[in-house]
């Protein structure tokens, strides 16, 4: 694992289970709410979906399991990889409460096995701001292309690059040049729900975020297949780009 993956890590697992718990339930009551309508509680991303009943899916970075679980309740086989181990424990705890089941390797993404994990998925699926974790994008679409089956897809729904110049999610992220390459420490995702003296304690994460152009290429250097390409509005601002979603599929003949 990368000195920045170990530095990642450690802000993920700080407090994260308790903060679960806050903010989403208990698993027990998370699963309940998951179980009364799994389809709503994927929003929008249910919609790029061709099917669930028996579809191998990697969640990447695919956290406390918010996503992965009404997947895997409307019928997906769906294996969760995660940097942290406290995010595993909440679903799997969750899972449970939920009667399904659904596997999590814990590390980092860009060490999974492939020989046990290449060309095994029919979708590789994230969502809520994952690329800026990864310092290489080329190896991490390598790494998503290697996971897939021939003919398998990729449903990547990001933080829209936008935001490297404007915080228009109003995630408290510094503004830098849109073409910035730099890689730079802030807080992580949750941070801002704490109070000053635990937020002072909270560990760094390490960025690098990406313009569109970084994206797509690394994507179609790898060999995907772009199908598709969303834009989604700010969550407060209906005016502003907040997010995207990419579609990309493994060419088929190989």
């Amino acid at each position: 694992m990368k000195d920045y993956s170990e530095r990642n890590k450690m802000a993920w697992e700080f407090d994260a289970y308790d903060f679960w718990v806050r903010q989403a339930g208990t698993p027990q009551e998370r699963a309940e709410r998951d179980m009364e309508n799994p389809l709503a509680m994927l929003r929008r991303y249910a919609g790029y979906f061709d099917r669930f009943e028996g579809v191998r899916i990697a969640n990447i970075c695919g956290s406390c399991g918010k996503k992965a679980i009404p997947l895997a309740l409307l019928g997906a086989d769906v294996t969760i990889f995660d940097i942290s181990e406290a995010n595993r424990r909440y679903a799997l705890e969750t899972a449970q409460e939920a009667h399904v089941r659904i596997g999590f390797e814990v590390g980092d993404v860009l060490d999974t096995d492939l020989r046990k994990y290449g060309k095994h998925f029919d979708v590789v699926f994230m969502e809520g701001g994952v690329l800026h974790y990864f310092h290489d994008i080329d190896e991490f679409m390598r790494i998503m292309y290697a996971m897939l089956k021939p003919g398998g897809k990729m449903i990547c729904s990001d933080f829209h690059p936008f935001t490297k110049i404007m915080d228009a999610l109003k995630l408290g992220t510094p503004a830098m040049s849109y073409f910035s390459t730099a890689v730079y420490e802030g807080e992580m995702a949750h941070a801002r729900f704490y109070g000053e003296e635990m937020r002072s304690r909270i560990p760094k994460c390490s960025y690098r975020k990406y313009t569109i152009s970084e994206i797509l290429n690394a994507m179609i250097r790898q060999g995907f297949s772009l199908t598709r390409f969303d834009e989604h509005p700010a969550w407060e601002n209906g005016q502003l780009p907040g997010e995207f979603t990419a579609v990309a599929v493994r060419t088929q003949d190989e």
